[in-house]
């Protein structure tokens, strides 16, 4: 079994290497009939200019790395779109996005990817507010990702408590349909407006709705000192993919996407 980590960076020259360091020091998990997960990471540098791109190069020469590089900056959602594509080529039979910084720690990789091993989950998201630690930051970000998370509840009618968490994971059938067209942060409110909308085909009966899981996971948010990116902008596009994917995208049934 393959597991695809996909990791977009952009401009995390100081902190993608310690990033790497801890995704090494933590083992994949095991399938539930103990074959063992054969891990690949997925490196996907979106255009940075402060040697980011370089250390994915040199970092692509590891066999257990695959790098790719965005000749200019495109956004995460683009990074992302990269990466699920290159998980495509690779055989992957589960994908599953992690953030280039240290906000997100990979010890949690194995609680998200428990549902999908055992057959349980389709989809698992993860949630920066349910049962773990996570860093007190910004009040306003923290009632604005609520606000979001509720609109997009209101129109996909699932019971998500964080649907702007990056950690996310497929299984193989939903990553071969995912199609996403978002090229910054609204990748995650679509994301979660087309899993809402996608159907897996079963043997003798109708297509049926993906299976999604939440888990919880740990939190380091950065300051806007430290490195973080997203702005009230994005918030405010984010609000717009809730309505434009949920209301206006075609459903994502059988057809499958080419890599």
């Amino acid at each position: 079994m393959r597991l695809g980590v996909i990791i977009p960076a952009y401009n995390e020259a100081p902190l993608l290497p310690r990033a790497i360091e801890r995704l090494d020091a933590m083992p994949p998990p095991a399938a539930e009939s103990g074959e063992p997960i054969q891990r690949v990471i997925i490196l996907v540098d979106d255009g940075s200019n402060d040697g980011t791109a370089e250390l994915v190069r040199a970092l692509g020469q590891r066999a257990d790395i695959e790098a790719r590089l965005h000749q200019r900056n495109r956004g995460k959602g683009a990074a992302i779109r990269t990466g699920l594509d290159v998980a495509l080529e690779l055989g992957v039979d589960i994908a599953l996005i992690h953030d280039a910084d240290l906000e997100y720690d990979p010890a949690d990789h194995a609680a998200a990817l428990a549902p999908i091993l055992a057959g349980q989950a389709d989809a698992v998201i993860g949630s920066r507010f349910i049962g773990q630690s996570h860093r007190v930051l910004y009040y306003w970000h923290s009632l604005a990702n609520r606000v979001i998370t509720l609109c997009s509840n209101l129109l996909t009618n699932l019971n998500l408590t964080d649907i702007e968490c990056c950690t996310k994971a497929f299984s193989r059938p939903v990553l071969e349909r995912l199609r996403l067209r978002e090229n910054r942060f609204g990748v995650e409110p679509e994301l979660i407006a087309r899993l809402a909308k996608m159907r897996l085909a079963q043997p003798g009966g109708r297509p049926r709705r993906l299976r999604i899981f939440e888990v919880g996971v740990r939190y380091a948010g950065r300051t806007y000192a430290e490195g973080k990116k997203i702005d009230w902008r994005d918030g405010v596009r984010a609000l717009w993919c809730i309505f434009r994917y949920n209301l206006f995208a075609r459903r994502s049934a059988n057809s499958k996407r080419r890599a």
